[in-house]
């Protein structure tokens, strides 16, 4: 780190979240950037992501919205926006019931389509080391912390941020470090909760994901709505959502099945694997065409089986804090896991750069951004829990109802479900920067 560095950033992690710290934090040439990725290549799993008004707003200041729109079905539009259509569709004929109409529209994107602009909005001089995933971190109270690597090697930082994932290694370590601390103090019952949260836990729910090519679906079914209008498939204790990707010659498809009985419990068998067709189509047996016909083009799905990290009390110890799923893995009703990581990682950028952070003053930076970011991204998760449960109609019961009924019932569902998403259009992340700029000036008048 040369003289003029203020500061050693190392980010584990080179994910959505990692890569836009490392773009935000760009904007301070003073803070000096290394990121260690434990792939061995940069490949995201997974295949679209949407990215909601308040995270774009981010994608704007930093000066990527154009680049992204390149790799984007959708116009980016202001003001109301008709969004997903919903469809009752576990009988035949299925209906759409209600259209989701948001202020400023969700973007959708292949997630390496995402990366690759990340990558390339980076400074030549940030190196990216890959193939190093973290074994643990030493820090004192004094001088830089020492991050070791699986591989055996070292580095030194004065603030690690843990970008790793769901699996975070770094979660381990922190949460480790915590319990050991509140241990120390004769906190037993907080340091149990610390080792508790460090494992995922299962939500009750396996997803089962495929890009199905559109010329696969144009030759039986040419006029099939997803083509131009996203969809959610919905009925009892499952669901499906398709929408256009890669300019047209995919759809991304995704099936939910859940067991909210099994909610919080051990998932027996890989978190992701490829699976036969037959584990969740029986599931959808008897739901209508349009569904009929997307699991007919589905060759090579995917079971994602969704675990979600438990609340975590904070998101720091000392000059390490966590960002995204790291932090707040949460289930994907809301498609926001990928936008709150990228807002997470503004705030930290913003509280980070700022002018009266140093050495001495990293860790004030750090409460700033937990106080800020830790709140908002576990309500997020909650409301996707909550989505979660209402697209696979776990709190309602159509069965046998008479159509006035059935009217009234899906009309309560489509203002719960619009409630949920309100708060992507009625707040915006510039409110949080404000707050935490505010905390940052009280921060050095006291």
């Amino acid at each position: 780190m040369g003289p003029r560095h203020r500061f050693r950033i190392v980010i584990c992690g080179a994910g959505i979240g990692g890569l836009t710290a490392a773009a935000a934090l760009s904007a301070y040439p003073d803070i000096d950037i290394e990121i260690y990725e434990a792939a061995t290549q940069l490949t995201e799993l997974g295949a679209g992501i949407g990215i909601f008004p308040r995270p774009w707003k981010v994608m704007q200041i930093l000066g990527i919205e154009d680049e992204l729109l390149k790799y984007s079905e959708v116009e980016r539009k202001e003001g109301p926006v008709p969004s997903f259509r919903y469809r009752k569709s576990d009988q035949e004929p299925g209906f759409d019931f209600y259209t989701l109409t948001t202020h400023g529209n969700l973007m959708l994107f292949h997630r390496a389509d995402f990366q690759r602009v990340l990558l390339a909005r980076l400074p030549k001089s940030y190196g990216i080391h890959l193939g190093k995933r973290l074994r643990d971190y030493q820090q004192r109270s004094f001088g830089p912390i020492e991050v070791v690597f699986e591989d055996g090697s070292t580095t030194t930082c004065d603030v690690l941020i843990g970008a790793d994932g769901l699996k975070s290694a770094v979660r381990k370590s922190l949460l480790t470090e915590k319990a050991a601390r509140a241990r120390s103090n004769g906190r037993r019952g907080e340091a149990a909760s610390m080792y508790d949260a460090i494992d995922p836990v299962w939500s009750g729910t396996n997803a089962y994901r495929a890009l199905i090519p559109s010329e696969d679906l144009r030759r039986i079914a040419p006029d099939h709505k997803v083509y131009t209008q996203p969809t959610q498939y919905l009925g009892k204790d499952g669901y499906i959502i398709a929408y256009s990707v890669d300019h047209g010659k995919y759809i991304n498809f995704v099936a939910f099945i859940s067991r909210h009985d099994l909610e919080y419990s051990l998932f027996d068998g890989p978190w992701f694997s490829p699976v036969d067709r037959t584990e969740f189509t029986d599931h959808f047996s008897g739901w209508e065409s349009e569904v009929q016909q997307l699991i007919a083009c589905v060759r090579q799905p995917l079971r994602w089986a969704i675990h979600a990290t438990k609340s975590l009390p904070s998101f720091v110890s000392g000059n390490v804090t966590l960002l995204g799923d790291a932090a707040h893995a949460m289930t994907p009703h809301q498609g926001s896991g990928a936008g709150q990581a990228v807002e997470d990682a503004y705030i930290l950028a913003t509280v980070l750069g700022h002018p009266s952070t140093n050495r001495n003053t990293i860790h004030r930076a750090l409460h700033i951004f937990d106080a800020i970011r830790r709140p908002q991204a576990l309500q997020v998760a909650a409301r996707s829990r909550r989505h979660g449960q209402l697209f696979t109609l776990h709190d309602y019961n159509f069965d046998g109802l008479s159509d006035d009924v059935l009217s009234k019932r899906l009309r309560l569902l489509s203002e719960e479900i619009t409630k949920g998403w309100e708060w992507t259009w009625t707040t915006t992340v510039e409110d949080e920067k404000r707050e935490a700029l505010h905390l940052v000036l009280e921060s050095q008048q006291s």
